[in-house]
């Protein structure tokens, strides 16, 4: 077991595990709401459940919800609930633990020294082992995620600062991670030691974020400041912000799939648009291979960049010849097979006009596990191809 969750379970359909946003916000009197819109614009990391922590000054209030997140946070009656100058918040894809209510983050415990919230997006590796450990120990466990074993090594620290506390608990975990914390005077964010999970910070009239993606920081008319390095650990107070690199400097080595697939295209990510990077991989595909098609067909949303970069290079006609339904959740994120078959026939649609009698080209972003790929082939071939 992982976290609660059977091996075989995470192993199902040789799923990509790795997905979740996390945001953070301090010292903003709309932090709620806010962090709602933020936490909206990192919807396409993960749709199963949505959380926010906030702190008023006095104590911490929490709302975590099953679903998405304009379907529990767009309310003013919700948001009027989450009090408070600062707020972090999540938006789930599980990579360890069911997804049940007691599993959705923001996770939060009350310490020596007061509270602290914690959410994260990545998988640590060695979780299953230290949660074991801890629990031989005396540890009551009121999860089964992972990103519980970094409140309890928390708690457990012997060091004086909240700061030091969680800088000794992210040391003990492997793996790859963005982390965001809030404790009643600051914000922390921290990235692995490789940089394998993507972590900004931005400011908003003074205001410190820490998000995912620059897209997070768009919707609210924050700017981008920079990227967390790989292995920082970044706090923000009211005074300023500080810098910790507990790990040492070491050489990035971030995760492809967020150029590829997880990021959304208007973000910047390694400096770099996400959507020219996918355009640029389309003129790459397009010079390493001879296609004899009358029509370049984008397999939408997130095949659409690299199918315009083939058409542009091979000069072959760009059409959408397949049409998504936008009411229906991202097929690679839905949590058993099954789910997933059925989904790609509510998901998307042949063109038939553009695509009937012509020698298609289906250009995609990435191919997993081939379920989707192979009932997209017999569509397109249904309506004509």
């Amino acid at each position: 077991m992982v976290g609660g969750t059977e091996v075989h379970d995470l192993m199902d359909g040789d799923t990509l595990r790795e997905e979740c946003g996390v945001f953070g916000i301090l010292g903003h009197e709309d932090a709620s709401a806010l962090m709602a819109l933020g936490l909206h614009a990192l919807q396409h990391r993960g749709q199963e459940a949505a959380g926010i922590v906030t702190f008023d000054n006095e104590q911490f209030r929490a709302e975590r919800h099953l679903g998405l997140v304009g379907d529990h946070f767009s309310a003013a009656e919700t948001l009027g609930r989450l009090t408070g100058r600062a707020a972090i918040g999540h938006v789930r894809y599980s990579t360890t633990g069911e997804t049940i209510l007691r599993n959705v983050q923001p996770l939060f415990a009350e310490l020596d020294g007061g509270g602290i919230a914690v959410c994260h997006n990545g998988n640590f590796t060695n979780a299953l082992t230290l949660r074991q450990q801890l629990i031989r120990d005396g540890a009551i466990c009121q999860s089964t995620s992972d990103s519980e074993v970094v409140l309890q090594l928390v708690a457990r620290s012997r060091k004086g600062k909240i700061v030091e506390r969680f800088m000794e608990a992210i040391m003990q975990m492997e793996g790859a991670y963005s982390l965001v914390a809030l404790t009643s005077k600051k914000l922390i964010g921290a990235r692995d030691p490789l940089g394998i999970r993507p972590l900004v910070l931005g400011d908003l009239n003074g205001a410190p974020i820490l998000a995912s993606e620059t897209c997070a920081l768009d919707i609210i008319g924050a700017k981008f400041i920079r990227e967390v390095e790989n292995g920082e650990v970044i706090v923000c107070t009211s005074t300023g912000i500080q810098s910790y690199f507990p790990f040492g400097k070491q050489t990035a080595r971030p995760c492809i799939f967020e150029y590829i697939y997880f990021s959304r295209p208007d973000s910047i990510v390694g400096g770099r648009s996400v959507y020219d990077v996918r355009r640029e991989m389309g003129k790459q595909l397009a010079r390493e291979t001879s296609v004899d098609a009358d029509v370049i067909v984008p397999v939408p949303d997130s095949g659409v960049p690299a199918a315009i970069g083939f058409s542009q290079e091979s000069g072959v006609p760009f059409e959408l010849g397949i049409i998504r339904n936008h009411y229906v959740g991202r097929t690679f994120i839905e949590p058993t097979q099954q789910i997933r078959a059925l989904g790609v026939k509510m998901k998307h649609s042949a063109n038939r006009a553009q695509i009937e009698g012509k020698r298609v080209g289906l250009v995609d972003d990435s191919l997993a596990r081939g379920t989707t790929s192979v009932k997209i082939v017999q569509m397109i071939r249904e309506a004509g191809a």
